[in-house]
């Protein structure tokens, strides 16, 4: 869609409306030079399956192919290599670092504006950080709950002490967000895998975070 009515890709489309006017390192599709900067992500086996595993009852085929389907586009086995960082998969391969992240987060936290540039209209950022969705997750089992895009705090899975939070935790326990209450953004990336559930090192660098504005 973005595509048919700019004549632009989606990754071009970020590069002039978010990275550069923030003069921040957000890419999807990384240039070939970026990528010596780029950490290889570390799984603690090599949990990329090449085929479909057999075995699994019907609840597991679903959890499996959430994940995996098609084999061989993204998770363990594929996120380190050139192919994947050159490819512009919206929904999946955006590659930043952690200041870039706060960055983008730090302009939302302020509506959208902040030292005379706009990144979106106000009331657009209101649309897409409005709750659609709050329930329980089929595939996870767990409570979920989104905006158009972003994560919203729940209460065994917060940013922050405040509501007004919105963001999204990623693979591993990284984690963006912006609290528009306390006025600040927050990024954090690694290339070790834990727990993207109640993280124990997200968490402390936010606990950290916000013991340091009271």
């Amino acid at each position: 869609m973005l595509r048919r009515a700019t004549r632009k890709s989606v990754g071009e489309l970020i590069s002039e409306f978010i990275a550069e006017p923030l003069q921040a390192e957000i890419y999807l599709g990384t240039p070939v030079e970026m990528h010596s900067r780029i950490a290889d992500f570390e799984w603690p086996n090599d949990p990329f399956p090449e085929n479909e595993p057999t075995g699994l009852d019907e609840e597991q085929i679903l959890q499996f192919n959430t994940y995996y389907d098609p084999l061989g586009l993204s998770g363990a086995g594929v996120v380190n290599t050139a192919s994947w960082r050159l490819a512009e998969m919206p929904s999946t391969n955006v590659h930043a670092s952690a200041r870039a992240i706060s960055t983008l987060y730090t302009f939302l936290a302020y509506g959208g504006s902040l030292d005379g540039i706009e990144l979106l209209p106000r009331e657009v950022l209101d649309i897409a950080s409005s709750e659609v969705s709050n329930g329980e997750d089929r595939i996870l089992h767990r409570t979920s709950r989104f905006a158009h895009g972003f994560q919203l705090p729940i209460p065994e899975r917060g940013f922050g002490p405040n509501l007004e939070s919105f963001g999204h935790f990623g693979a591993g326990g990284s984690v963006g967000f912006c609290d528009p209450k306390a006025k600040v953004g927050f990024g954090y990336v690694m290339n070790q895998m834990g727990p993207r559930w109640q993280n124990p090192r997200n968490r402390a660098l936010i606990d950290s975070l916000y013991s340091c504005l009271q």
